[in-house]
């Protein structure tokens, strides 16, 4: 079997129709908050494997749960008050009427999970939990088009050596069937190669999307973040009409991706988590296409990794350079 995979228009997740990505950030706290959403509820799944994970309501995703969809997934900088975006989010997502029904009531399920920024320089001396806030913001400015690099989720995100982000990717299956990937990068580990400008996710680059490099030699690893710093937020999806089993095990397959992109991953330090997400209707898809769909999503986050760091801006006061600063003239 030959998969045949080309970028959709946008190579955005928003390539799925029907998506929707807002950004919020805040540039004194150096943090910030992305939302995903659909014009409807989507059929989700969820898969961790970082050793520290901070999340919310993803218990709710196992197929086995009383709701089968969600509003809206959450991806928040903040460590564990970041999870307080996802408050501002079922606020607005109240006021417009979307939810779980109860009683002739609605409650927006809104799983969110957050990474580590808490030390990366910013003003974080705040009276009140500033995370409710940027998430209705983020709610609010959603949209087809988004920006990449440090935007949202990403804004103050780190990796081993350079500036994180936030990256974005699709494929077009030739079946027709689109899958994207959305992505806040801030792991333990490297997404570049050595002490050179090369991404460990060179070989399933698409045009120049992080630069055009190719592949270069893999050189020693820096491991200069501290416990509990880290982690990766990943949201794929796809517009195949896929059940909540099928959709826990591409988030599964799309962890591939992670480690694929960044050396190491899935440590015990990083709270890495991907969700999967299903806009399609019909009936599942047969095992043969959950296999493509699979790879496509673990290829496509790859690429997003690369293009978050790719992508990222350097300001006043970081940390860490960014890549573009270092390498952009090369």
């Amino acid at each position: 079997m030959t998969l045949t995979l080309a970028p959709g228009p946008r190579n955005l997740i928003t390539d799925i129709a029907g998506l929707r990505v807002g950004h919020a950030h805040d540039a004194l706290l150096r943090s910030g908050v992305t939302v995903l959403l659909g014009e409807q509820g989507l059929r989700a799944g969820v898969h961790v494997m970082g050793g520290a994970p901070g999340t919310r309501e993803t218990e709710s995703l196992a197929p086995d749960r009383l709701v089968q969809e969600v509003d809206a997934l959450v991806l928040s900088g903040g460590s564990a008050f970041g999870l307080d975006a996802a408050s501002g989010v079922m606020a607005g997502l109240r006021t417009l009427g979307r939810g779980f029904e109860v009683r002739g009531l609605r409650v927006p399920i809104v799983p969110a999970a957050i990474l580590f920024d808490l030390a990366n320089g910013g003003d974080k001396d705040w009276e009140k939990n500033p995370y409710s806030a940027l998430g209705a913001r983020a709610l609010d400015a959603a949209g087809v088009d988004f920006a990449l690099g440090s935007h949202g989720a990403g804004f103050g995100a780190t990796t081993a050596r350079l500036k994180g982000g936030i990256g974005s990717a699709s494929w077009v299956l030739g079946s027709g069937v689109t899958v994207g990937a959305l992505v806040a990068v801030n792991p333990v580990g490297c997404v570049t190669m050595g002490q050179g400008p090369e991404f460990w996710a060179a070989p399933f680059e698409q045009g120049r999307e992080f630069g055009g490099l190719g592949t270069g030699q893999a050189g020693a690893v820096p491991l200069t973040k501290l416990s509990r710093e880290a982690t990766t937020l990943a949201i794929v999806a796809t517009d195949a009409a896929l059940d909540q089993a099928q959709l826990t095990r591409i988030a599964v397959a799309a962890h591939d991706g992670i480690a694929r992109a960044i050396v190491p991953a899935h440590t015990l330090f990083d709270g890495d988590i991907v969700f999967a997400v299903s806009t399609g209707e019909g009936q599942p898809v047969a095992a043969l296409d959950l296999l493509e769909i699979g790879h496509a999503a673990a290829t496509c986050l790859a690429r997003a990794i690369a293009r978050a760091v790719y992508e990222a801006e350097s300001h006043p006061g970081d940390l860490l350079p960014s890549w573009a600063s270092l390498y952009h003239s090369e």
